[in-house]
């Protein structure tokens, strides 16, 4: 715990108001322009901080990803406009500026604060005059990409006038923001609906819809309001790309199979015009808007979310649940993780569902993590259930980027803000581990929570409650919905309440300094049976997916040793496997290894050693093959099934990508 409370003190110390680098003013009133308030609320941003394998991952993604980015190179484009009439370089300062601004929050150094600083100085400095920011030329706007980049450009403008309260810099985004509606809003002729690249039928557009509520939001301003209406509006309306329009409204209330839907179903631009819709419903109270994102992430997760926390197939909804034992080209896309995520955040702050928590921490845990090159330099474009990592590819070398690797980052910074929230009646805890967290009661006073867990390792969660003065309020603590015999205690006495999984339970009390609460969370590994009925089986333990990777039971093509080639998983009647985890297993890049139970055709007793789904194949070299789905029974000679390489989770060329040299670590 000694790492988290340095870091609270270093946030306290250095807080930007503690050093002034940034002109600050006064924030506009904004009481009035949200009428719904959220179930649960956000930590304040440095509030919270994470330690152990949780912490080191985002202290890497911190220093080697966020904080080493060449700032030129994201910066050029907007100078030189290179885009001409197709591009979307004007996406990447946006993208990998909004997670480097929550990077500066979680650790506010003075080295981290000079990055943000000059990055949003070298923007603000390409503004045209008419108020645009952007990499296409006058005659090219609105064309292909352009507005979904200004959106890119608003979200991070506005991601920094949020930690620092520069005035200056919301007003660059209102001018980017009046001068779209100047060229696409409701008193000209355009729907903008119909603009973009034609393949997504606007939808990469109309997300814009995002930074234009926050703007609302943020300054009061009617015109934001007015623009954000006409854009829902525009979904709705025929026009050259989509003969019905894009109806995402109506179509995500009628349940319509998003692979289906008028819109074109890729996946990661549609989530984004909800996560404005998400602002609206804020915004406006519009019930209907509520019930649209509510049923979009309900089908979301019926339909298409694998095992591992995110989903599509070269980019787009592919009813991927049922398909995922497949071997997969182009399998879950990491900007579909990334927004995926980010989509269950809104939703969780919105009802206080836990179950949108629990997506949350399967996502983080395996998808997102799996994607993260182990340094945190660089991550996949790709994640596949069976194959090899590989890095993404460049989409732009001049910018050394792709949309993924400037995406990723963002799914993995909004944690610090789930992990404890706050509502009107205390206190709400969602994610478990080596976590440290200050928020405040209901009566304004500060609340600490300091865990201390090796979890998802192990079970156990002890948590540790600092306060000032007694009072009484609601600690709530998730309640996993695999964990189904949890126990929980309060300074050693049982819990009287009820343990049901896939809820909070609510602790309401007379807490006081010092009080600690246990919680033992049902750790047992449970057999899953693929969704599709083919017969496909994988384990999981808690959150964490375990997959076969080459390096623990090496390829055995044509070799006919062991004698008994048919295995299949050992489980009880309630579905429950018995895995033994495993301290050496000889891979020290494994975070975790099990014995897993196996019987053969004679009903001979066996082991095969798996891994965490994240640590699988994550050499990233080739020949490192990894599988999560495994027929039952398997044929031990053919655990990997298809020889699938890293051919399958590339767009363009032949070779192999790495990690440019510039971050290479």
């Amino acid at each position: 715990m000694k790492k988290i409370a340095l870091l609270a003190l270093g946030a306290a110390l250095w807080a930007p108001a503690a050093y002034g680098l940034t002109k600050k003013a006064d924030k506009p009133k904004t009481e009035s322009t949200v009428r719904i308030s959220d179930v649960l609320s956000p930590a304040p941003y440095g509030s919270t901080h994470l330690g152990g394998y949780l912490g080191d991952k985002l202290d890497l993604c911190i220093a080697n990803r966020l904080m080493a980015q060449d700032i030129e190179r994201v910066v050029q484009p907007f100078r030189d406009k290179p885009d001409g009439n197709w591009g979307f370089r004007s996406e990447f300062w946006g993208k990998w500026y909004t997670a480097a601004v929550m990077g500066y929050a979680y650790a506010p150094t003075p080295e981290n604060r000079a990055v943000i600083d000059r990055a949003v100085q070298e923007l603000v400095a390409t503004q045209d005059e008419n108020g645009y920011i952007g990499t296409y030329l006058d005659e090219n706007h609105l064309g292909e990409w352009d507005i979904w980049g200004r959106k890119y450009v608003m979200l991070g403008l506005l991601g920094y006038y949020d930690q620092t309260g520069d005035r200056s810099v919301l007003e660059a985004a209102m001018k980017v923001a009046d001068h779209l509606i100047a060229e696409a809003g409701p008193d000209s002729e355009i729907n903008i609906a119909a603009t973009g690249w034609i393949g997504w039928k606007g939808l990469a557009s109309s997300s814009v819809l995002e930074p234009i509520a926050l703007l609302y939001e943020k300054t009061g301003e009617q015109r934001y309001l007015d623009f954000a209406r006409h854009i829902i509006r525009s979904w709705d309306t025929h026009n050259r790309l989509s003969p019905t329009g894009i109806r995402l409204v109506q179509e995500a209330l009628g349940g319509t199979p998003l692979w289906k839907m008028s819109g074109a179903p890729k996946a990661y631009e549609m989530m984004s015009c909800f996560e404005g819709l998400c602002e609206m419903y804020r915004i406006t109270g519009d019930r209907l808007y509520f019930d649209a994102c509510h049923k979009l992430i309900e089908t979301i997760i019926r339909d298409e979310i694998m095992i591992v926390g995110s989903g599509s197939m070269a980019e787009i909804w592919c009813h991927g649940k049922m398909r995922q034992t497949e071997p997969m080209y182009q399998g879950m896309e990491t900007c579909v993780t990334a927004t995926w995520m980010k989509f269950l955040y809104q939703m969780l702050r919105l009802t206080g569902d836990s179950r949108y928590a629990d997506q949350l921490e399967t996502s983080l845990y395996n998808a997102l993590l799996g994607s993260m090159a182990p340094q945190g330099e660089w991550w996949s474009y790709y994640a596949s259930l069976m194959g090899e990592r590989v890095h993404s590819h460049q989409q732009f070398p001049d910018v050394v980027m792709s949309c993924c690797v400037a995406n990723g980052p963002r799914g993995l910074m909004i944690t610090p803000s789930w992990a404890v929230m706050t509502n009107r009646d205390g206190a709400t805890v969602n994610l478990y581990g080596r976590i440290g967290s200050t928020v405040r009661t209901p009566a304004g006073r500060p609340l600490s929570i300091a865990m201390e867990s090796d979890y998802p390792v192990e079970g156990h969660v002890s948590a540790k409650v600092g306060l000032d003065r007694s009072e009484t309020f609601a600690l709530s603590f998730r309640i996993p919905q695999w964990s189904k015999d949890t126990k929980l205690t309060i300074n050693g006495e049982p819990y009287k309440g009820y343990l049901i999984p896939g809820t909070y339970a609510s602790v309401v009390r007379q807490w006081a300094d010092g009080d600690r609460v246990e919680i033992e969370l049902d750790m047992r590994a449970r057999a899953v049976d693929a969704p599709s009925g083919v017969g496909d089986m994988a384990v999981v333990r808690g959150p964490i997916v375990l997959a076969f990777d080459s390096r623990l039971i090496p390829r055995r093509d044509g070799v006919t040793e062991p004698p008994m080639y048919r295995y299949e998983f050992q489980r009880d009647a309630e579905g429950y496997v018995d895995v033994r985890k495993v301290d050496d297993a000889g891979v020290p890049a494994l975070w975790m290894t099990f014995d897993v139970p196996c019987v053969d055709e004679a009903g001979g007793q066996h082991t095969m050693r798996m891994c965490d789904y994240a640590s699988a194949g994550n050499s990233w070299t080739e020949g490192n093959i990894f599988r999560v789905w495994t027929p039952q029974p398997f044929d031990f000679r053919h655990l990997y099934t298809n020889n699938l390489d890293w051919h399958v989770n590339v767009t363009v060329g032949v070779d192999r990508p790495e990690v440019p040299e510039i971050y290479k670590k």
